[in-house]
């Protein structure tokens, strides 16, 4: 990868980091998370109800390895709150346990300190494709 390549997708990263209060770098999408603990941390966010952006790693390896870069951070998933590095699914789940997430998003109430992280809804697998090589 070429010295542009990786500042751009550095500088895009950091942009939309400082552009999104809230934004969690996953695999898959809110909609589609495509590892458990991805699935987890959106699960989190969603039963918070605090609004926030995501980016799928999945696409193009280099996001991953600039974020990490950033972060210093090597796991996935993200989360970023008001353009600060919060952790990955671990640390987001005992942040929720404790209170400490909701207060670092400035929400009232969503569960009480001592609470479980709530679970992922359970997914329904996917069909089983076969690629055409003849």
């Amino acid at each position: 990868m070429s010295d542009d390549q990786t500042t751009q997708i550095r500088e895009a990263i950091q942009s939309a980091i400082s552009e999104n209060p809230v934004i969690l770098f996953m695999k898959g999408s809110p909609d589609q998370p495509m590892c458990g603990f991805s699935a987890r941390t959106v699960a989190i966010l969603q039963h918070v109800g605090t609004p926030f952006a995501a980016v799928n790693i999945l696409p193009d390896p280099r996001i991953r390895q600039e974020l990490s870069g950033l972060s210093n951070w090597p796991t996935i998933p993200q989360l970023f709150i008001d353009g600060e590095f919060v952790g990955g699914c671990d640390i987001v789940s005992e942040m929720y346990e404790s209170g400490e997430l909701q207060q670092a998003l400035g929400v009232e109430d969503a569960g009480e300190p001592g609470q479980a992280a709530p679970e992922p809804e359970p997914q329904e697998p996917a069909p089983l494709t076969i690629e055409n090589r003849l």
